[in-house]
């Protein structure tokens, strides 16, 4: 998983620079100064994402999910939440089973 790690975080600093620069020359600029449009483009990407599980096509899998995960983390970015606030969250689940966990969340 350390090859994972290590591009996730060099993306993850990628989009930080990539705040204040202009969106004339950065299609991430342009993410990032319009949260609502980098939802959409998250969105767009998940049901990408699903479309190549559901078809097997396993390197459309990988290539989407790709895409998926730029995305994510633009998102996060253009919304001011931090990646250690979803590192937070995560803990917090860690030894707890997904159907407890579930479960115990508020309606």
């Amino acid at each position: 998983m350390s090859r994972f790690t290590d591009v996730l975080e060099r993306l993850a600093a990628t989009v930080a620079a990539r705040k204040g620069a202009d969106p004339g020359q950065s299609y991430t600029a342009q993410l990032l100064a319009d949260p609502a449009r980098a939802a959409k483009k998250m969105g767009e990407e998940a049901v990408e994402t699903v479309i190549a599980a559901v078809q097997g096509d396993t390197d459309a899998l990988a290539a989407e999910s790709a895409d998926l995960i730029y995305h994510w983390l633009v998102l996060l970015a253009a919304s001011g939440v931090d990646l250690d606030a979803v590192a937070v969250k995560l803990e917090a689940r860690e030894g707890t089973s997904g159907l407890a966990e579930k479960a115990g969340r508020k309606p």
